[in-house]
Parts: C-alpha cells; sequence; structure tokens
C-alpha cells in the first residue's frame, strides 16, 4: 500500500480535445485516500477520459493529475504500479474457473505463493464457494467481482472503476456494490465513474457532477442536497419500486423467478 500522506489523487485545470471536440475543460478534483469518489455523469460528459488520463493511457494537453503524488505524465510506469484500473465490461477468462483466473493473475504479479493470495481474495469477495467452477457458469455480477478481485492481486492502493455495473442485473449491481464497499473499508481509494445517480448516492463518500466536460458542482450527499430550496414534508402512499419486487421475489438467487414461473404455468 502506498505511504504518501497527501490526497490520493489530484486534478487541477486538466484539459483533453480529440480533433476540434473539447472533452475536459478544466476539471480540479480532489479525491482523500481510503475515501469512495463518485464522478457522475451522461454519456459523453467526459468521465472514461479523464480516467484514462489518471491511468496513463492518454495523455492530457493541459493541466496536472498525480495519483498517490506521482504525475501521471511524467511518471506514468511508476503510476500504473499504483493504480488498477477496471472496464465497463468483465475481462476474465470464462474458459478457467474463478480460483484459475486469480492464480493467474497473482503469478502475472510474481507474488510468492500465487494459491493463498488467490483464495484470500475468494473469500474477500464472497465467490470461495464458487472457485472451482468454471467462469462461464457464473452470473454476471459474480463475473464483475471476480474482476475486481483480479485488479486486486497486487495490492495497489488506488482503484478506478469506469462503470462497473453497466449491463446488470439489480441483484448484480448489488453484488458489486458490496464490492466496492469492501475495497473502501480496506484502505483502498475508490474512483467511480456512474451515470447511474443511485449508485453514487448509496456508495460515494464524495460526488462530482461532470457535464461537457466541466465538474458543474462536487461535495457530499449532504452537501448537494444542500443546494437546492428546502424540502416541504408531504405524507404520500409510498408504494414499492419495480426494483424492490423483484429482489424480494428472487432474493439471492436470481434463478429462483424462473422456477417460480415454470410452477405458475
Amino acid at each position: 500500500m502506498s505511504t504518501t500522506t497527501g490526497p490520493a489523487i489530484q486534478v487541477r485545470g486538466l484539459r483533453k480535445s480529440f480533433a476540434d471536440v473539447d472533452v475536459l475543460r478544466g476539471v480540479d478534483l480532489l479525491v482523500e485516500r481510503g475515501s469512495i469518489y463518485a464522478l457522475l455523469g451522461a454519456n459523453g460528459a467526459g468521465k472514461t477520459t479523464l480516467v484514462r488520463i489518471l491511468s496513463t493511457l492518454l495523455p492530457p494537453d493541459a493541466g496536472t493529475a498525480t495519483v498517490c503524488d506521482l504525475d501521471v505524465a511524467t511518471r506514468a510506469a511508476q503510476v500504473r504500479g499504483s493504480i488498477s484500473l477496471t472496464g465497463q465490461f468483465a475481462a476474465v477468462d470464462e474458459v478457467l474457473t474463478g480460483r484459475e483466473n486469480l492464480v493467474l493473475m497473482a503469478q502475472l504479479w510474481h507474488l510468492a505463493d500465487p494459491g493463498a493470495r488467490a483464495d484470500e481474495l475468494l473469500e474477500q469477495f464472497s465467490l470461495a464457494e464458487a472457485g472451482g467452477r468454471r467462469v462461464v457458469t457464473w452470473s454476471g455480477g459474480m463475473r464483475r467481482r471476480l474482476d475486481i478481485a483480479m485488479s486486486l492481486t497486487g495490492s495497489p492502493p488506488v482503484v478506478f472503476l469506469d462503470e462497473p455495473t453497466t449491463g446488470l442485473d439489480p441483484q448484480g449491481r448489488l453484488e458489486v456494490w458490496g464490492a466496492v464497499r469492501t475495497l473502501a473499508a480496506a484502505g483502498t481509494t475508490v474512483l467511480l465513474t456512474t451515470q447511474y445517480l443511485e449508485e453514487a448516492e448509496k456508495l460515494a463518500d464524495r460526488i462530482a457532477i461532470l457535464h461537457r466536460g466541466r465538474v458543474l458542482v462536487e461535495g457530499t450527499l449532504a452537501e448537494l442536497r444542500a443546494l437546492l430550496p428546502p424540502t416541504t414534508v408531504e405524507y404520500v402512499e409510498k408504494q414499492p419500486t419495480l426494483e424492490e419486487i423483484f429482489l424480494a421475489l428472487v432474493g439471492d438467487d436470481p434463478s429462483d423467478a424462473g422456477e417460480h414461473a415454470e410452477d405458475g404455468r
């Protein structure tokens, strides 16, 4: 883990253009160590471009960015040794078992005991029971949790999660949320990009709203709520949401829904 005492991520005046399109137009961010920071914005807001710059995959046109006190432009190799990036789709080998995926990653990191590290991560992300099964038989949420676990094999202090719940069903989304909370509880700094408002609300210590390449507002959920006029109290009948109904019916096993449907024929 990092021994730095400053912010995990600091961005000042970051700019990036592609041809005549200004994607980032002077972004400023500060992410404290051990926190979950959500970058909220619609498609095309610049979220992925910012993550790609912070993970050294793209050079900025202007401005500065540091990760663990390391400049992403001038010390890219050291930055890559301090981070992990998980994209929008699970990058796992479905032919292998979950444990084999993790062992392979641990071997690439040249860890002394790859099997022990794999078992540790399976336990940490509640995948131990399925660890001996081929990943092709796993649910989408389990694959995403495995993907995140694989990104942590080398114990990086900073993790970038670029829209990690894209394409997942409600149960899978909840599973990934649990994995993100597990990361933060262990002291890992998480920068999470998302277009789902509920995801940012449920997970983040601080939230930045990125729109057309600029941060419109940044703060805790309470601070963002305080920007709007005071709420009025009204008593209304609360109806369950469709998501609440779905999760109440299927519980922890989405396959139950199919079984109930067959029973009712």
